[in-house]
């Protein structure tokens, strides 16, 4: 059996054996005073001295000189001898004067008497760790100097339960908070009142819960109330075992983006709708000169025929229909031809409320006992330039379509005063506007019908009971006239359609006051020889027979060449009247070549439509067809007038 000593002997060898074991650690004893009495394998490693060159040396031989002047070595000393232990880290050196950062552990060594018989003392070097985190530090550093420095994004932290933890300049910037203003409260503020009312702030937190990432675009609401686009990212943030820490959330005010690409697709939306308006335009313009010409021949007979006729009255009638029937024709070509800007104006100054006097008694008739209709006129309402006539075939459609708008009856209004410039659309120049407007208490039009309300050939009153023109002819004589058509309607609550039509300057109301002081044109010599030229032979024996009946003789002529050939062999005439839609030479260019050879010979120009180019043949009296044998023998009058 072992002795005590014996015991005691082996167990302080296996300490010994244990610390010399431990290279990670520096564990070494100190006396009372601090000198050095053990050293293990661990200490000779990390500090670099050997046991008999540091045993009964001072351990503040490890410190930095900074440390030992501040009287470092012994505080700690004195710290673990009246505290019970003393740990710290700091700077330590090495036997060849390099530094590491250790991590120090001081206890006092106290006999049974409670004599202090030393200092057990453990070091470890943390330099690697140090390292690590201050590495760590400085890039959260960057990254949080970084985050701030973003201004173009609020960039922002969320608690699990959506609570604002964190602020950055940019988030400051585009929602007007500060940051004391907002952490701790829910993010959920920055939404509007109908989005919150529908949830939207919870769902985009559970998509990013469920999914790791939410991203849409909205409305969000600043501090100031003021709402902006926002293009908004929801991040999930986890920690290593899959535990939610909280969301990261970015927002980047997109308001300039949305406004810009809006503005592009309207750009694009009016790019198509006047490459539309000039396909149609196109259209029209080739399709009203054939019928035209074809209208032309039509009522031209006709109206020889009616002339010619015995009084029979079981043919007037029949020879009437035919004559209304073709001026329906007529009409119907105006209205294509107003919608695609190719029928001529004529622009005068016009009292609105003449004009509306005027048809009050046939408007009465055609809307029937069950519709009442009035008028509101402010009073001195100023003349706006316009074409009177087209103007009241516009209010005609109008009055026509609220009545169908009301099977069961109603109120129409028609309304008159003046109105701001009514936007950026109408060239203003500081001219003066009225509105017209035709009201009516029927079914009203949803939003799509609205926006196809003007589009040619679109109707709602079913197949056969209209054209589709009607408000296509009425959008082109406002914006002819330089205004614009408005249409105001909902669903149930009736329409008012507005027409915006400039005030007449003074310039244009003394023109036509001195127009009207024009002494009446002297009537015609009893015979005129007059050069008639087409290419269409339904037209030409047309003008030809109405001439005739006009007691003048007539020369014909198929083109512009087989003309001047006659002209050049010796054919006098007193006047020409040409076609201007003519292969290989036109009417104008045969005017042009007329007047350098036959500088006094009048010329007229027949025209289809609005279809001269600019600068061509503007000097000359233009004849619009078809014509009438009336509107002939005027312009005939008025050629040879201004001979």
């Amino acid at each position: 059996m072992r002795t005590q000593p014996q015991t005691l002997g082996i167990q302080e060898e296996r300490y010994r054996l244990l610390v010399d074991s431990i290279t990670d650690y520096a564990i070494y004893m100190l006396d009372p005073e601090g000198r050095v009495s053990s050293w293990n394998p661990g200490a000779e490693r990390f500090k670099g001295y050997k046991e008999h060159e540091i045993l009964g040396h001072h351990f503040s031989r490890f410190y930095t000189e900074e440390d030992r002047e501040d009287g470092l070595p012994g505080r700690a000393l004195q710290t673990a001898a009246t505290q019970g232990r003393f740990e710290n880290e700091g700077w330590r050196v090495k036997k060849d004067g390099t530094r590491f950062w250790a991590d120090v552990i001081i206890d006092p060594i106290w006999s049974p008497s409670h004599e202090l018989l030393g200092f057990a003392k453990v070091t470890r070097d943390l330099t690697e760790r140090r390292r690590v985190e201050q590495e760590l530090k400085r890039t959260e550093q960057q990254f949080q100097l970084l985050v701030q420095g973003v201004r173009d994004y609020a960039i922002y932290m969320l608690d699990p339960s959506g609570h604002i933890t964190n602020w950055n300049s940019g988030a400051e910037l585009i929602k007007g908070y500060r940051g004391e203003e907002v952490i701790g409260s829910h993010f959920s503020r920055f939404y509007t009142d109908e989005d919150r009312a529908a949830g939207l702030p919870g769902i985009g937190l559970e998509a990013a819960r469920r999914d790791g990432r939410f991203e849409k675009e909205g409305i969000r609401v600043r501090k100031d109330g003021t709402r902006f686009w926002a293009h908004v990212t929801i991040e999930a943030i986890r920690d290593r075992s899959g535990e939610l820490l909280g969301f990261a959330k970015v927002t980047h005010d997109i308001t300039e983006k949305i406004e810009a690409q809006n503005a592009l697709n309207q750009a694009r939306e009016e790019l198509f709708q006047a490459q539309k308006m000039e396909a149609i335009g196109q259209l029209t313009g080739g399709i009203a000169h054939d019928f035209n010409n074809l209208l032309m021949a039509v009522l031209g007979s006709l109206g020889i025929l009616k002339k010619r006729l015995p009084q029979d009255p079981s043919l007037m009638p029949l020879l009437d229909n035919a004559i209304q029937g073709a001026e329906r024709g007529v009409a119907l070509i105006q209205r294509m031809l107003a919608y695609s800007r190719k029928q001529d104006l004529d622009l005068t100054p016009v009292d609105t409320s003449s004009v509306v006097g005027g048809m009050m008694d046939f408007v009465r008739r055609s809307v029937g006992a069950a519709i009442e209709i009035e008028t509101e006129f402010s009073p001195d309402l100023p003349l706006v330039l316009t074409d009177a006539v087209q103007l009241e075939t516009a209010l005609l459609n109008l009055i026509v379509n609220a009545r169908d708008a009301m099977p069961q009856g109603g109120r129409i209004t028609i309304r008159a005063c003046r109105t701001p410039l009514p936007s950026s659309s109408v060239s203003g120049d500081g001219k003066e506007f009225v509105q017209l407007s035709v009201e009516d208490t029927g079914e009203g039009m949803d939003t799509e019908t609205i926006e196809r309300a003007t589009t040619p050939f679109f109707t709602t009153k079913g197949v056969g009971k209209g054209t589709g023109l009607g408000l296509s002819m009425v959008q082109g004589l406002a914006e002819q006239s330089g205004g614009k058509l408005v249409i105001e309607s909902s669903k149930g609550h009736g329409t008012s359609i507005s027409l915006i039509l400039p005030v007449a300057d003074q310039s244009a109301l003394h023109v036509t006051s001195d127009h009207r002081q024009e002494q009446a044109l002297p009537p015609l010599p009893e015979t005129l020889r007059v050069m008639a030229v087409d290419d269409d032979a339904l037209v030409l024996m047309n003008t030809t027979l109405m001439l005739e009946d006009l007691g003048h003789q007539v020369v014909e002529a198929y083109n512009g060449a087989q003309a001047l050939e006659m002209l050049e062999g010796g054919e006098r005439v007193d006047l020409l009247l040409t076609d201007h839609s003519m292969p290989k030479m036109t009417g104008a260019e045969l005017a042009d070549r007329v007047h350098r050879r036959w500088p006094e010979l009048p010329v007229i120009l027949a025209t289809g439509y609005a279809e001269l180019p600019s600068n061509e043949g503007e000097r000359l009296p233009k004849l619009s067809k078809p014509f009438s044998q009336v509107q002939l023998a005027e312009i005939l009058s008025s050629a040879i007038q201004k001979r």
